[in-house]
């Protein structure tokens, strides 16, 4: 076997396992939110309260969101083609990214998230982000967070695996998947992500991208400043600047994600 097909073999098996590392870690939380069930129903029976921590999406704390229904926005443009799959079993959008990964987040605490030699898994949890300009997609690069990143070529694409460390936000691939990877339950927003990639947000900015921005979350007209957006588990956001604007873009979250 010639020393590349070796590589792309390793980049396969590494990323397999990190996925299955994932899935048990789900079944544990699945059987550790079971087990808190059953601990509420018999404290209950006996006249006692307790504050149970949810195991499934966002942490304790975190605002609702103020959503409108998609058909206020009015007539939408078709959500553009989806690229090819990534490392990560999510499509990787035919596009130039947004911005480079160059920030001046080295490793320094930013908003309080901590970036440390290896990934936390206390709360682990992923959201996705489409960006859009002018009707046009644009990337969410791979290794935001992840200062020095290094990347592995995979059959799917280039992966990032190792860094000078990992802050709490971050991803791996250019499929728009935001890692949360924690050592506290807490709430994180789209905000810090930017701070982290070291790019302005606000109503009238993306990054570089200037106009009005429009965010979707979950399907739904997002009401506030993107900033403020949640990464729950599985969210699904999308910010569009300027016009037109198009329907959401949704992807399938594969296993291990």
């Amino acid at each position: 076997m010639s020393k590349s097909s070796r590589n792309r073999q390793q980049a396969r098996e590494k990323i397999a396992q990190a996925r299955a590392l994932e899935a048990r870690r789900r079944r544990r939380r699945l059987w550790l939110g079971g087990l808190g069930a059953v601990t509420v129903v018999a404290a209950t029976a006996v006249g006692i309260t307790l504050a149970v921590t949810g195991g499934g999406q966002a942490a304790a704390g975190s605002p609702t969101p103020k959503l409108a229904p998609l058909h206020t926005l009015g007539s939408l443009r078709t959500a553009p083609a989806v690229g090819p799959q990534g490392p990560e079993g999510v499509p990787i959008p035919d596009a130039a990214p947004l911005a480079s990964t160059a920030t001046v987040a080295a490793g320094q605490p930013v908003d309080g998230i901590g970036c440390q030699t290896s990934e936390q898994t206390l709360f682990h949890i992923h959201a996705h982000l489409t960006i859009v300009v002018n009707g046009s997609p644009r990337q969410v690069p791979a290794g935001i967070g992840i200062p020095g990143a290094r990347t592995q070529d995979t059959p799917d694409g280039p992966f990032v695996d190792t860094g000078n460390c990992f802050y709490w936000l971050h991803t791996h691939a250019a499929d728009g998947v935001i890692h949360i990877e924690s050592p506290v339950r807490r709430g994180y927003t789209l905000g810090e992500f930017f701070d982290e990639w070291g790019l302005p947000l606000g109503p009238g900015q993306v990054g570089p991208a200037r106009g009005h921005v429009t965010a979707l979350y979950n399907g739904q007209v997002y009401l506030g400043n993107p900033r403020d957006i949640p990464l729950a588990a599985h969210a699904q956001i999308q910010l569009e600047v300027g016009t037109p604007l198009v329907a959401p873009v949704s992807i399938t979250w594969p296993g291990g994600l």
